[in-house]
């Protein structure tokens, strides 16, 4: 896969539920993490449980939190994550390694926009 520079967002199935609306909103989303290479470095699928965050910077990288902005509960996207929208040249623990485009697929089950 090429460098990408720019978080790219594709609708794998568009969803017919609540809509996340900004930052802050309360989601449930089962998830795929993987590296370009295609090797799976966490899923939330694997722990039989959905992943359940705060949309903020403080909670999860700046590509969820851009990247599910307008998707519906029901829905699957997909994300191409450049290297300084998610871990960075810190890289996460020793499965993501420094400055790694990373790829995720989600599927919203649940969201809680706060008014």
């Amino acid at each position: 896969m090429a460098e990408f520079e720019q978080l790219l967002i594709e609708d794998i199935t568009e969803g017919s539920g609540t809509e996340v609306k900004k930052g802050g909103a309360l989601i449930t989303a089962h998830y795929r993490g993987f590296l370009e290479d295609g090797t799976e470095f966490d899923s939330s699928y694997e722990k039989s449980q959905p992943f359940q965050t705060i949309l903020s910077h403080k909670k999860v990288i700046a590509a969820w939190v851009e990247g599910l902005k307008g998707m519906k509960a029901g829905g699957k996207r997909k994300l191409l994550v450049p290297a300084h929208m998610g871990y960075g040249e810190r890289g996460f623990g020793d499965k993501i390694p420094p400055d790694s485009n990373l790829i995720f697929e989600i599927e919203l089950l649940e969201v809680l926009n706060r008014e």
